[in-house]
């Protein structure tokens, strides 16, 4: 057994042989940023003081060449090698924030329903002891002994007393587990899932407006985000732009209606990209932000949808003033779905 020191709060966490540094650290309820878990999105980069560890093959995109020689590392891919390694990361009095993460937790499918053409819903109910988690996390599930890899997928209903989470899965081209959850899982079968994973959670002692962005089933985790905060009362403005290419690819139009009927403070808007149509908008959030929300210098903005969609939503926010440390992010790694096909990342 190994252990992490994190520097400067001096602690440290204990550091199995077959988990990840980030592993390690979620299971001691350090919430490390991360988004992919498999070394291409840069989240998880930490500057390793001492230490040696194994990384494996990660993306220059996500660690580059100069980064590497002044010592930073993904902690999604680290192993030990050596018994301590020493981190900097957060700061003097950083504290466990995560609910630490379950592995083989055994969940029953007991519902399933086509959103869109490409998007399934499933319901899974715990056998045994829920998981934990926070609105805007992710859990893992797969089949790794029918070649079936674990792909990430966020939770999208806010904690139930039941355990039972949501999960909408959009249907990935060549993807291995996307296929595999659409084709071949059918109600009543057993599913491990890990998790739950992720620190797209926010705050949750913020007192501001909220605006939420969302496209593809990056609606999942605001639709979690959302009724979570309307459950616990939140009283400030709580708006939602759902982005889509079509009026076919739209979900979720009645859960969002009822709630703007219920709770006064919620509203939506659906844009539509490649067609006009009554009652909703039309165009990139990019064309449309801008006159709907000339200032968000007082809005926590949570976006989330694939890369492209996610970088280009933070450009257009902070241009309209708002904040860096209100602006919360989950983007989707379609790379994930390339390392399960054996494929070249680079």
């Amino acid at each position: 057994m190994a252990r992490i020191t994190i520097e400067p709060s001096g602690k440290s966490v204990e550091w199995k042989e077959t988990d990840t540094a980030l592993m390690a650290l979620e299971k001691a309820g350090y919430a490390l940023p991360n988004n992919c878990r498999a070394g291409a999105c840069g989240e998880c980069k930490v500057k390793v003081v001492s230490g040696q560890y194994d990384q494996g093959m990660v993306l220059d995109m996500a660690l580059s060449a100069e980064e590497r020689h002044h010592g930073y590392g993904l902690m999604c891919m680290a192993k030990p090698i050596s018994d301590e390694m020493v981190i900097e990361w957060g700061t003097a009095d950083a504290r466990p924030k995560l609910f630490p993460p379950r592995e083989g937790a055994l969940f029953v499918l007991i519902d399933r329903r086509e959103l869109t053409p490409r998007t399934l819903e499933i319901r899974l109910r715990p056998v045994g002891k829920p998981i934990r988690y926070w609105p805007g996390q992710y859990v893992t599930l797969g089949d790794e002994r029918a070649g079936v890899p674990r792909r990430a997928y966020s939770i999208a209903n806010a904690p139930r007393h039941d355990g039972e989470i949501t999960l909408q899965v959009a249907r990935a081209d060549d993807g291995v587990t996307s296929a595999w959850i659409h084709d071949t899982l059918k109600l009543g079968d057993s599913i491990k899932i890990n998790g739950a994973y992720g620190t797209f959670i926010g705050d949750p002692s913020a007192d501001t407006p909220v605006l939420c962005l969302a496209a593809g089933t990056g609606l999942a985790p605001i639709l979690d985000l959302a009724e979570a905060a309307l459950q616990r009362g939140y009283r400030k403005r709580v708006d939602m732009i759902f982005s889509a290419r079509a009026w076919e690819d739209v979900y979720g139009g009645g859960l969002m209606s009822w709630w703007r009927t219920k709770h006064r403070n919620f509203d939506y808007k659906i844009t539509l990209t490649r067609e006009q149509r009554e009652g909703c908008l039309q165009g990139r959030i990019n064309t449309i932000l801008p006159g709907l929300y000339p200032d968000l210098s007082a809005h926590s903005v949570f976006i989330a949808g694939s890369p492209e969609f996610v970088d280009s939503c933070v450009a257009t926010v902070k241009s309209l003033g708002a904040r860096d440390e209100f602006i919360h992010k989950e983007g989707f790694f379609a790379v994930q779905n390339v390392r399960a096909q054996g494929r070249s990342s680079s």
